[in-house]
Order: C-alpha cells, then sequence, then structure tokens
C-alpha cells in the first residue's frame, strides 16, 4: 500500500467530493479514482459507495479512515524524527486552543520555537470538545484546555497556569467605580458572554447557578472580539479570564476588577494523546512546556504591563 494512496483516500473522506480532493492532491480526478481502486484490490473490500459523486463510505471505509489517519501520522512522525536527528526538528506543530487561552498562546508557543526555530505553528481556535475528536483522528498535536472541568479522555496532561474571572466594562460603568463586585451582582447586569458551547461559558453557568443564580446575557459570542467589539460600545459589560487583557492590549477605555463570593479559578494546560510513541512534535511540545513555568511568565508579563 501506497502512503499516496492512503492519503488520497483520507482527504477524498474529509473533503467528501471527488474533484475538490484530486484539487487538493494536485492530482487529475480520474487518477484519484484509480487510487482509490489500487486500494479496495489490495484490501480486497469495498471503500466508497459507488456513485457518480461521492455519497459516503462503506462500513470498511470507515475503518479504513481510522486506521489511515493513524498511519498517516506515524509515517510522517517517522520522517521528522529522522530528519530531526540531522537538521534539527522541521514540519507543522499543530495547535487546538479553547478561545479563553488564546490571549496567552504565545506563551506556549513562545517556548516550543526557542528550542526548534525551524519549525512552523498552526494555531487553530476550538472548543474542548473538538481538541479532543481532532486529537483522536490526529488532525492536531496538542491543545490547550481545561484540565479539571470537563476533562478531556485518553490525553496526558501538564498544568500551565490558574485562570481566574474578571468583571469587564468601559470606564465609568457604576460597578468598576465601586472597585469590587460578587459575582451575584455580575450576573444583574447587561452582559454579553461567550455562547454555550463554550466551556468558559458553561463553568460561568455551574458557578452562578451553584450560588443561586442565572445568567442571562443579552448578547452572546463565540468569539472574544464579539465580546470586545460590545464592551467598547459601553452598554454591556462582560465575565471573562484574568488574560483577556493579553489579547486586547492596555485598552484604556476598560476596566477589570475581581469577581467575588465566591473567589473561583480553573486549571488550563497543555494536553496531548495518551498514546506511545509519541509524535515528535508531541513530544518536543512536552520537553519545552515541563522546562517552563508559565503561571510565573504571564504573573511578571501582568506586573509589566
Amino acid at each position: 500500500m501506497l502512503d499516496r494512496h492512503l492519503f488520497y483516500f483520507v482527504t477524498l473522506a474529509r473533503e467528501r467530493h471527488f474533484a475538490r480532493a484530486a484539487e487538493i492532491c494536485n492530482i487529475a480526478q480520474p487518477t484519484l479514482s484509480a487510487a482509490i481502486r489500487t486500494l479496495e484490490d489490495e484490501l480486497n473490500v469495498q471503500l466508497v459507495v459507488r456513485s457518480h459523486r461521492f455519497v459516503g463510505l462503506t462500513p470498511e471505509g470507515d475503518k479504513l479512515l481510522a486506521w489511515g489517519h493513524q498511519i498517516l501520522t506515524d509515517y510522517n512522525s517517522m520522517r521528522h524524527d529522522l530528519a530531526g536527528r540531522q537538521s534539527g526538528l522541521t514540519g507543522v506543530l499543530r495547535l487546538g486552543v479553547i478561545p479563553a487561552a488564546m490571549p496567552v498562546v504565545a506563551f506556549l508557543t513562545s517556548y516550543f520555537s526557542a528550542s526548534h526555530p525551524l519549525a512552523t505553528i498552526e494555531v487553530q481556535s476550538m472548543t474542548s470538545r473538538a481538541i479532543q475528536r481532532a486529537l483522536e483522528i490526529f488532525e492536531i498535536d496538542g491543545g490547550m484546555t481545561y484540565l479539571e472541568n470537563e476533562p478531556l479522555d485518553h490525553v496526558r496532561r501538564v498544568p500551565l497556569y490558574r485562570e481566574r474571572y474578571v468583571f469587564v466594562a468601559r470606564r465609568g460603568h457604576p460597578a468598576v467605580e465601586r472597585g469590587g463586585i460578587t459575582w451575584r451582582e455580575a450576573a444583574e447586569q447587561r452582559l454579553c458572554l461567550l455562547s454555550e458551547d463554550m466551556q468558559n461559558r458553561r463553568i460561568i453557568d455551574n458557578l452562578t447557578q451553584s450560588i443561586g443564580v442565572t445568567v442571562k446575557p443579552e448578547i452572546v459570542s463565540n468569539s472574544f472580539l464579539g465580546i470586545v467589539s460590545h464592551l467598547r460600545h459601553g452598554e454591556w459589560a462582560s465575565i471573562v479570564p484574568h488574560t483577556f487583557f493579553f489579547a486586547v492590549g492596555g485598552a484604556p477605555d476598560l476596566v477589570a476588577i475581581d469577581l467575588v463570593e465566591p473567589v473561583h479559578a480553573q486549571s488550563v494546560g497543555l494536553v496531548v494523546s495518551d498514546r506511545d510513541p509519541q509524535s515528535p512534535m508531541a513530544t518536543a511540545l512536552l520537553k519545552a512546556v515541563q522546562a517552563a513555568d508559565m503561571e510565573a511568565d504571564l504573573t511578571a508579563a501582568h506586573k509589566a504591563a
């Protein structure tokens, strides 16, 4: 079985369209179809439901897809590992990061880049559930997500920092002028929060419900950029991680105050697939993170801001 034939098959399964998959693979559509038939002949099974267009995979095709992801990942890992021993680690480190951790992901990537300057990094914003799926099918090398709340399965975990929560509003807002606010008081404000498919939002909902309060935001967004836009407009406030201002800069028009009663924090960390051997990228990322102290670096950066 040629690795490129397996790559063609995995690409077709992902794109669900023969012409689009052929274009991505930089081959003609008949060449793609012939490669799929070669796989079927070699394995003596039908992989694709036959039609004039892509309909889907057969049960055997679904099984091969799972194996294909793993085989291609291991093959590419082997190539990178052998090449890295000669010239240093190259290739692409693929990271999935929850939106709440995006403001500080550069701390994580800087640890890796310092040791592997020839490698490039691809960062994708993902929910924690999407990170779980992407790790399982080898689409990413590691994830940055919550470790304690809704923990992921079959992963190795490295704590990075503790996330706490602040109330943010424009300067002049009555709550920020007082210099303090409780969760109960914050829940009564006109809020813009992340949407419920984000774990950060589910943490906020669970915490407020534990004190007998229901948060009813007027605006929801799946992006912190959407939240910043509404905060800058002045009519709304928000509850965000304390790392929020690493992404928005000094933001002199916005003020953050700690939320109390209760004071709450969550552990955010690195997760990689719990498999042996680890890919060279995952191994290098783990090594870089374990040699660093992100909590201390975040504190120092916050004081210097």
